[in-house]
């Protein structure tokens, strides 16, 4: 089966730093691949490349196939969840539903359905400015969510919010996993780890692949002996 992503000799330089030294990673349909590592290890710019926002310097990548420099077809069956605020502030919730759907060409009942299924019924005139986080961060994914797409991007998924948005959020993307979906998350949280498919540790811009099992007792014994700090940062 065709891997949803293809990455070959991926190289990414900034200002003269290598930030990603050749890398090779194949994720297939239904993984719930986890990136993790150190900060200023270019989490975020590999999945900003993953998702056609930012170029890279050498190398090759497929998304479903297509290659992302000879084409933004692939868009349409991703979605982005960024890790910085990327929604619009100037609106309020319904208004960043609508405005965002007109975007994708998607549908009313698209718009319709992720706000039954985020449970944001009761926000819909909230200034998108004044949400607390874990409101945010659904109307965030349900945003990513409305062009149905087949690979979702996530960077800092879900991080310090409230019980009630983390339990929306983890059941709406174990339903997107479930139905065949595929999910490439950049994390922090080094207990997320036993959930993922498999890990990618990234970093000296390299990356090394691990069972779930495996990453967590190899950065807890790191921690140990002061070679690293807890916990990890975005790039």
């Amino acid at each position: 089966m065709e891997p949803v992503v293809k990455m070959k000799d991926l190289v990414q330089k900034s200002r003269k730093k290598v930030l990603l030294g050749g890398l090779n990673l194949e994720i297939h349909k239904g993984e719930l691949f986890g990136l993790f590592g150190p900060r200023g290890a270019g989490k975020t710019s590999l999945l900003h490349i993953l998702a056609g926002v930012d170029r890279f310097s050498s190398g090759s990548v497929e998304i479903f196939g297509q290659d992302i420099r000879r084409g933004e077809n692939f868009k349409k069956k991703v979605g982005l969840v960024t890790q910085r605020p990327s929604l619009f502030v100037d609106m309020n919730v319904a208004e960043n539903l609508d405005f965002i759907a007109t975007l994708k060409s998607c549908g009313r009942a698209s718009v319709l359905d992720l706000t039954r299924r985020f449970e944001l019924e009761d926000i819909l005139n909230e200034p998108v400015q004044h949400l607390k986080p874990g409101p945010y961060q659904r109307l965030a994914m349900a945003c990513a969510l409305l062009n149905d797409p087949a690979l979702l991007i996530a960077d800092e998924l879900i991080n310090c919010l409230d019980p009630f948005s983390t339990d929306v959020m983890n059941r709406e993307l174990s339903n997107f996993l479930a139905v065949g979906g595929t999910c490439v998350w950049a994390f922090n949280n080094i207990g997320l780890c036993t959930r993922m498919s498999r890990i990618g540790w990234l970093e000296e811009g390299q990356l090394t692949l691990y069972q779930p099992e495996e990453a967590c007792p190899l950065w807890e014994s790191r921690y140990q002996d002061g070679s690293a700090t807890p916990g990890a940062s975005h790039a």
